[in-house]
């Protein structure tokens, strides 16, 4: 049951379907903002902090096993990683997770840095997806970048991993939590989406939002 259900219609829901049914590809690692590609399509991001399960939703919501590269050791995706659809005009880029990372502070301020300069001049950039670990709900850092969002002026929907660990009681606390960290938030959008990668929980509604996106 997803804490914020959305009537979805059964074509939207059939199109988001339809949109991951068809491959995506991974296209570069971006070190400097020179390496992204051209302004060209419609992007989405997702950011989360280091052990999220960013990785893991990523393949999950492409079908692609391995697409996205997944780790024990939190911090290893140390690049914007882009990834794009065979068939249709949609773009993925895989962000940094944050929080934690096995890397010399220089070069952590430089991943910060790339991501402030993609997220303030991406005019493609349609929606930034906000992983939050649905065991714990939101820490300081992911309140952290949901300011520098508003901020921004860049939309963005908070998507709850991992929904199969906790208890439902657990959870409902973390659901209760999330709403209240984004209620006033003006870039926030105002649904929570619940994902579990393992089984498939969120995956329907995650798509259609991302259909609706590319429909508007």
């Amino acid at each position: 049951m997803q804490p914020d259900a959305v009537d979805y219609s059964p074509d939207i829901v059939e199109t988001g379907r339809l949109l991951f049914a068809r491959p995506f590809v991974f296209v570069k690692g971006c070190v400097k903002l020179a390496d992204l590609p051209p302004m060209d399509k419609v992007e989405i991001a997702f950011a989360g902090r280091s052990n999220v399960g960013k990785s893991s939703l990523i393949n999950a919501l492409c079908g692609v096993s391995g697409l996205a590269r997944t780790s024990n050791t939190p911090g290893r995706t140390q690049e914007l990683n882009i990834f794009e659809s065979t068939s249709a005009e949609l773009r993925i880029v895989d962000m940094p997770g944050y929080g934690y990372a096995r890397a010399p502070e220089p070069k952590v301020r430089a991943w910060t840095k790339l991501i402030h300069q993609y997220l303030t001049g991406r005019q493609t950039l349609r929606r930034v997806y906000v992983l939050v670990d649905g065991r714990h709900g939101p820490k300081d850092n992911d309140l952290t970048v949901m300011n520098e969002l508003d901020k921004s002026a860049v939309s963005y929907q908070v998507v709850l991993t991992k929904a199969d660990k906790p208890s439902r009681e657990e959870l409902d606390a973390v659901i209760t939590m999330t709403r209240a960290a984004i209620a006033k938030r003006p870039a926030a959008h105002p649904h929570v989406i619940l994902t579990s990668s393992v089984k498939g929980e969120g995956l329907r509604d995650l798509r259609a939002e991302i259909a609706l996106l590319m429909a508007s």
